[in-house]
């Protein structure tokens, strides 16, 4: 059940945002890094662009959150100016035309204000495209139809294990599934889910737990933004099936 959730979540959300990112090109998307890398730091975009578009066409084409002070490094603007441009982008990917009459640098007017079907979303100590959570299903059977690429129900099940339980170690996790999971785990670490925490020094066990990347799939900013397990666990009051 928990890897079922994962799994619509991971699924789904390893494309929401790319889903509205990929119309452009890898160039396109090659020169946003390297200003984003600070090659092209200092020059700034000219006064006269407006700065909340500049914003909105990087992130269509970063895949990662990208914090205020790195985007207000990139366009040469103030963190404050940034932030105002962000919470002008989130108002209008929201459809909430502006306040009072509108100035002609105005994203959002009463009647050109069209709520999106992506939002502007705060995760991860930055902001990222993400597709709104009412668009899900629809997202999740496009990427199941047209990409095969995708984690296996043994590599979900352990990603579940790890999540609730991090950190540990690779013999905790085959203690819990009851099966070899050495080949999952390398899966997930060649993904970049999971990562070794740390060496038990009496042991040799290496312990693992999620990365920052699980968070910016599941669109959340912390483990305990995780389902509760309990609501989902039998209580016994009925008794449990296939007791030995």
């Amino acid at each position: 059940m928990v890897s079922e959730m994962l799994n619509s979540t991971v699924q789904g959300n390893t494309v929401q945002g790319n889903t509205t990112q990929r119309n452009t090109t890898q160039g396109s998307a090659a020169q946003v890094s390297i200003t984003l890398a600070g090659e092209a730091a200092g020059q700034g975009i000219p006064d006269s662009m407006n700065l909340a578009r500049a914003l909105e066409a990087i992130f269509m084409v970063v895949d990662e959150p990208q914090s205020v002070v790195g985007l207000a490094s990139s366009v040469g603007r103030t963190v404050s100016e940034v932030q105002a441009a962000i919470a002008e982008l989130v108002d209008d990917f929201d459809g909430m035309p502006a306040p009072g009459p509108a100035p002609a640098s105005t994203l959002a007017t009463a009647s050109t204000s069209v709520r999106r079907g992506f939002e502007l979303r705060e995760v991860g100590g930055g902001w990222r495209l993400y597709v709104r959570s009412e668009f899900d299903d629809v997202v999740r059977d496009f990427v199941h139809t047209h990409n095969p690429s995708k984690l296996s129900q043994a590599a979900l099940e352990t990603l579940a294990v790890i999540a609730y339980k991090q950190p540990i170690s690779r013999g905790a996790i085959a203690s819990i599934r009851a099966v070899n999971v050495d080949s999952v785990v390398r899966t997930l670490l060649g993904r970049g889910l999971i990562t070794e925490a740390f060496t038990d020094s009496e042991t040799g066990a290496i312990h693992y737990e999620t990365t920052d990347l699980l968070f910016v799939q599941l669109g959340i900013n912390s483990l305990d933004e995780l389902p509760k397990i309990s609501p989902l666990l039998d209580d016994g009051s009925e008794g449990f099936d296939d007791v030995r």
